[in-house]
C-alpha cells in the first residue's frame, strides 16, 4: 500500500465536488427539520474551505453535529440527507492513503444524495454526480483502490459511482 500527495488545490476540489452533491439534498432535510441548520452548516462549512478558506475544527464539529442530526431524523429520508452533509464537511479530511475505505470519503455525499433520490423518486441518480465530478476528483480517485465492499444501498450506490467515474 503506497501513500501520496494530497494537494491542498486537490483536497478543495473534492471537497466542493462533495459540498455540491449534498446541497443538491439540504432542502429535503430542511422541510422535516425545518429548525435544525447542522447539515446546512456543514455544507457550508466544507463549502468555506472549497473556496480557500483554511481546514479548521469547526469543519470536523460541523461534520460531527450533522452526524447527530442524521441520528436524530425521524425519517430514512431526513437521515440520508444529513448523512451526505456529513460526508460533504468530511471530504475536507480525506487522506492520502490508498486504501479503499477512503473513496467512501470522497464520493460518499454523492452516495447519499443518490439514495435521497431514489427514496423520493424511486430512482437512484447518479447522473448528476457523474457529470459533476471534475477531472480533478476524477484523478484524485484514480489514486484510490476501487470502492470497498459493504455499506447497504449506499455502499452499492458508491461502488456505482467509482465505476462509472474510472471508465
Amino acid at each position: 500500500m503506497t501513500d501520496f500527495e494530497l494537494s491542498q488545490d486537490e483536497l478543495r476540489a473534492v471537497t466542493a465536488f462533495a459540498a455540491a452533491c449534498a446541497e443538491d439534498v439540504l432542502d429535503v432535510f430542511a422541510q422535516a427539520h425545518p429548525d435544525d441548520p447542522r447539515p446546512r452548516e456543514a455544507i457550508e462549512a466544507a463549502w468555506a474551505f472549497a473556496r480557500g478558506g483554511k481546514r479548521t475544527k469547526a469543519i470536523r464539529d460541523a461534520a460531527w453535529a450533522a452526524m447527530r442530526a442524521a441520528s436524530e431524523a425521524d425519517t430514512e429520508v431526513a437521515r440520508e440527507a444529513a448523512r451526505a452533509a456529513l460526508a460533504a464537511a468530511g471530504a475536507a479530511y480525506l487522506h492520502p492513503l490508498a486504501k479503499a475505505t477512503q473513496v467512501k470519503h470522497l464520493l460518499g455525499s454523492a452516495a447519499y444524495a443518490a439514495r435521497v433520490a431514489e427514496l423520493t423518486t424511486g430512482e437512484a441518480r447518479l447522473e448528476r454526480a457523474t457529470q459533476r465530478a471534475t477531472p480533478t476528483v476524477v484523478e484524485v480517485l484514480e489514486r484510490y483502490p476501487s470502492a470497498p465492499p459493504g455499506g447497504g444501498r449506499v455502499g452499492e450506490l458508491i461502488r456505482e459511482l467509482d465505476a462509472t467515474l474510472r471508465s
